[in-house]
C-alpha cells in the first residue's frame, strides 16, 4: 500500500507532469533530450553515493528550462534564460535549500570552474560555451571569493560536474519514477 501523504503525492505528480510533457525536447545542442539529461545526472549522483537532496538537485537542476517558456536553446539567440534562478524559485515551493541552492548556483559553479580549474573551459560543450558568454564568463577573483562564502557552493560544484557527465547518448537512463524514494526523502528534509 502506498503511504505517501497527499501533499507529497501532489509534488510527485507535478514533477512527473513536467518531465513527462516538457522534457522531450533536445538538451541544448547535445544528442540527449532534457529527460535523458536529468535522469543521467540523477543516476551519476546516486552512483557516487551522494545524499538524496543532492541526487534530487542533480535530477531537477535544469527544470527552469522546462518552465520558463522561452523555447529550446535560447542561448543560440543571445538570450540568457536564467534557468537556474527560474528553476530554483519553482522548486522552492516544495524543497529546502539542500535541493534549491545547488540548483540556483550550478551556473555560477560553471563560471567558478572555468576560473579555477585549468582546462575545464576547453572541455565544455559548444552550447555550454555559448551560454557561458551570456552568463558572465569565468568568475573574477572577487566573484570567486563571494561564491566560496555561499553555504552550498561545494554542492553546486559537485552538481555542475554531474551536469557535464549527463550528456552521453549511451549513458544510463533509469526511469524518472525510479527517483521517487530520493524525492520523497528530500521533500521530508533528508
Amino acid at each position: 500500500m502506498d503511504t505517501i501523504d497527499p501533499p507529497i503525492r501532489a509534488v510527485l505528480d507535478a514533477l512527473h507532469e513536467v518531465y513527462a510533457r516538457r522534457a522531450r525536447g533536445r538538451y541544448g545542442l547535445s544528442a540527449v533530450n532534457q529527460l535523458a539529461h536529468a535522469v543521467q545526472a540523477g543516476a551519476h549522483a546516486r552512483a557516487q553515493g551522494l545524499s538524496a537532496s543532492l541526487t534530487v538537485a542533480a535530477l531537477l537542476h535544469d527544470v527552469g528550462h522546462m518552465v520558463h517558456g522561452l523555447g529550446e536553446h535560447p542561448a543560440a539567440h543571445g538570450v540568457d534564460d536564467r534557468h537556474e534562478a527560474v528553476g530554483a524559485a519553482w522548486l522552492a515551493r516544495w524543497f529546502g535549500p539542500a535541493v534549491v541552492e545547488p540548483v540556483r548556483l550550478h551556473v555560477a559553479a560553471k563560471r567558478w570552474l572555468c576560473a579555477v580549474e585549468p582546462g575545464y573551459a576547453a572541455r565544455l560543450t559548444r552550447d555550454s560555451v555559448e551560454s557561458l558568454a551570456l552568463q558572465g564568463g569565468p568568475m573574477s577573483e572577487s566573484e570567486r571569493a563571494d561564491f566560496e562564502r555561499m553555504p552550498y557552493w561545494r554542492d553546486a560544484v559537485a552538481l555542475r560536474r554531474l551536469d557535464e557527465l549527463a550528456k552521453d547518448p549511451e549513458g544510463p537512463r533509469p526511469p524518472f519514477a525510479g527517483f521517487r524514494d530520493e524525492i520523497v526523502e528530500a521533500l521530508r528534509g533528508g
